[in-house]
């Protein structure tokens, strides 16, 4: 017979990890912002589910197949583009720096916030034919843009609201909070339409709707400093970013340590970003999984994984730079590329369900880097434009990478080889683990103070 206090010990786990959330654990000058915006992220990605990449992909290669108007190859350049929108969307980052800079940064991402939630709405109006493939398109790469100003900004407010010494902790919680709320909605989504290919059309703008929700309590977070902000960012606008790309490249040749990580995440997430579209293809035209199966893997699991591992990845970012980070996070990444192969050679979703595990430890260390990693080299007037050239950059390889992969596929799947489309992932995402450890040698070896 179990002891009292073996069976009550996975309670109190549990009840720790909950009250570890709350704002009585945080500095009293935090509180207020912190619960006002934790609260908000329990309602905002649910609307995120419906464009999610990863869920909207086997949606959309599930429910127009044989659709009118629809050939196998517009479904696959469909699968490949809705893969590729999170990150392509991303190359409109610098004009969101751009338009909210000497600007109230809560109320312009609580405007995007909005927009983003009409787009997603709309999505419920499309038929499920070629003209409708093309729109959810149209309307889902629109939605990843406003969303893309919403992940631009917010670091900003993160920066002024919560200190260097506390930030990835804070960023993991609301993390958590946000990967919990999308991994239910996404669990939703595949088990609705499971039930019906046209719930879409009843279910989004329901996502929507509790979004908006989310929105009305983030727009009462307050800017700390905000005024001061305001002041500074118009002081230094003849040094920003702003509309023009140019002003990327300005911005990398004066910060050559800058401009070299961001070389290494180029490599890097270039492996990571082909990686989406042949496993959508796999699932759903060689192993022919339901919508549930489909989003389990490429969405439910890995978001399910990510509280877990987040307290440990923030942990290690709150007392490392994020070059010394990411040569330890991204064999996360290697691993969940090299499961995708196995699975793929050896047709087997059970292996896929591992690799979901896998890219769930990866997402977890990935949010907080994404967020918070600029913040190393940034100075504080300057971070909207340091994550602008991030995200931007993020994009432009979001938009090459899943072209790369679809045409590797389309070229060797037929041939029996859709295993070494995974392997090739795999290897550039090797190289670019090489590449930070490489970095992480000689910054130490330079400038020991950065880490």
């Amino acid at each position: 017979m179990a002891r009292p206090t073996t069976i009550l010990l996975p309670l109190k786990l549990a009840a720790r990890f909950a009250s570890s959330f709350h704002p009585r654990a945080l500095a009293p000058q935090l509180q207020r912002n912190y619960a006002r915006e934790l609260l908000s992220w329990a309602f905002l990605p649910t609307m995120l589910a419906a464009i999610e990449g990863g869920t909207l992909s086997i949606v959309v290669g599930k429910a127009f197949a044989g659709q009118s108007g629809v050939t196998e190859g517009s479904l696959n350049l469909a699968i490949a583009w809705i893969t590729a929108a999170p990150n392509l969307a991303n190359t409109t980052s610098f004009v969101w720096a751009a338009l909210s800079r000497g600007r109230g940064k809560v109320r312009f991402i609580s405007t995007l916030q909005i927009t983003t939630a009409v787009l997603i709405a709309l999505i419920a109006l499309l038929p499920r034919d070629g003209t409708g493939l093309l729109s959810i398109c149209i309307l889902a790469g629109l939605a990843r843009a406003t969303w893309t100003g919403v992940i631009t900004v917010r670091t900003a407010v993160w920066r002024n609201n919560y200190p260097k010494a506390d930030r990835a902790t804070i960023a993991g919680k609301m993390a958590t909070v946000q990967a919990l709320v999308l991994a239910a909605a996404s669990l939703l989504v595949g088990q609705a339409m499971d039930l019906s290919p046209r719930n879409y059309q009843l279910l989004f703008p329901l996502l929507a709707l509790i979004g908006l929700l989310g929105n009305q309590i983030y727009a009462t977070v307050r800017l700390t400093g905000g005024k001061k902000l305001m002041y500074a960012e118009r002081a230094g606008r003849a040094g920003a970013v702003g509309l023009n790309p140019a002003g990327m490249l300005h911005l990398l040749r004066g910060d050559r340590l800058y401009a070299e990580f961001m070389g290494w995440m180029m490599l890097f997430g270039f492996g990571n970003l082909m990686l989406g579209p042949p496993i959508a293809y796999v699932l759903t035209q060689e192993l022919h999984t339901s919508y549930l199966e489909g989003i389990l893997v490429n969405s439910v699991i890995p978001l399910a994984v990510m509280p877990f591992a987040i307290p440990i990845w923030a942990r290690l970012l709150d007392r490392s730079h994020v070059v010394e980070f990411r040569a330890v996070h991204g064999w996360a990444f290697v691993a969940a590329s090299a499961l995708c192969t196995a699975a793929t050679v050896l047709h087997s979703i059970w292996i896929f369900y591992l690799a979901g595990v896998a890219m769930g430890v990866g997402y977890a260390g990935g949010t907080l880097a994404w967020n918070l990693g600029h913040h190393d080299f940034a100075p504080a007037d300057r971070d909207s434009d340091y994550m602008a050239v991030h995200v931007t950059l993020n994009g432009v390889r979001g938009l090459i990478a899943p072209i790369v992969a679809w045409g590797l596929y389309v070229w060797l799947a037929p041939l029996g080889y859709s295993g070494i489309v995974m392997l090739i992932c795999t290897f550039v995402n090797v190289a670019g683990v090489i590449g930070f450890i490489h970095m992480r040698r000689k910054i130490r070896r330079g400038t020991p103070a950065l880490l």
